[in-house]
């Protein structure tokens, strides 16, 4: 379980995150949307302790991250940034073994070894295994940057904006292969999202931010509203059940 209790973010006299508090229990699919600086990722980045707050604290199965052993974290909790910088003439083979690093500190064994091939299998990154990440699409390098983050087995798996770069085939294939990681692996998974739609079609829970806030918490049922997407996002959008799928229109 996860838990966020009255956590805050400042930069400088600006607070990007303020006073937020949810508990997630295991398993699942949970959607951050809303508008860019609503505090998402910075909120996402607190969770997986790669900043830390100024206020509140985040709690993994009652221990505060903040106060966690690194390694007995990393077993625990993945998180993959939005922005990621790795040497390109790695080998998607090499990139997805790095998620092995908390079980084997860089020194494989046969059973990292499989890990390395499940995770390359479940992002059907297999026949690419070899390949230099710079001779890889943006898209693919983003797919190996998943594989390595579902290489580190961890019950928790944080992914701010894993569409960027993927078209709409893999786009697709991604959420799918999320919601397989919380249904068929056990994961709990945390995803920030711009698209609604793929919130709605591929999440338990949505969780709304805006000005650093959260603003709403539910089932996609409860979110996926005219009146409430309008005022998150400023801009007119309707709401259209199509196939029992809440969808929302707002391109005009």
């Amino acid at each position: 379980m996860i838990e966020v209790r009255n956590v805050s973010k400042v930069y400088g006299a600006r607070r990007v995150v303020e006073d937020v508090s949810f508990t997630l229990p295991p398993g699942g699919v949970v959607s951050l949307i809303g508008p860019n600086g609503a505090g998402k990722s910075t909120l996402l980045s607190v969770m997986g302790r790669l900043l830390p707050a100024d206020g509140g604290q985040v709690l993994l199965d009652g221990r505060d991250v903040a106060a966690t052993d690194s390694a007995a974290l990393a077993r625990r909790l993945s998180i993959l940034r939005q922005e990621n910088h790795f040497v390109s003439r790695l080998t998607v083979r090499d990139l997805v073994a790095f998620g092995r690093y908390p079980y084997s500190g860089g020194r494989l064994t046969a059973e990292d070894r499989d890990r390395v091939a499940e995770a390359l299998a479940f992002l059907d990154l297999t026949a690419l295994a070899d390949r230099y990440l710079d001779q890889l699409s943006g898209g693919q390098r983003q797919r190996a940057a998943v594989a390595m983050v579902l290489c580190q087995n961890t019950d928790y798996i944080l992914l701010d904006e894993p569409l960027n770069n993927l078209d709409m085939r893999h786009a697709v294939a991604m959420m799918r292969l999320i919601r397989r990681a919380a249904d068929d692996l056990g994961r709990t998974v945390v995803v920030v999202i711009h698209d609604i739609n793929f919130a709605s079609a591929y999440s338990d829970r949505i969780l709304v931010m805006k000005d650093g806030r959260l603003q709403h918490d539910g089932p996609p049922a409860e979110i996926m509203r005219p009146d409430l997407l309008e005022a998150v996002f400023e801009i007119p959008v309707q709401v259209r059940q199509i196939e029992g799928q809440a969808v929302g229109i707002y391109y005009r």
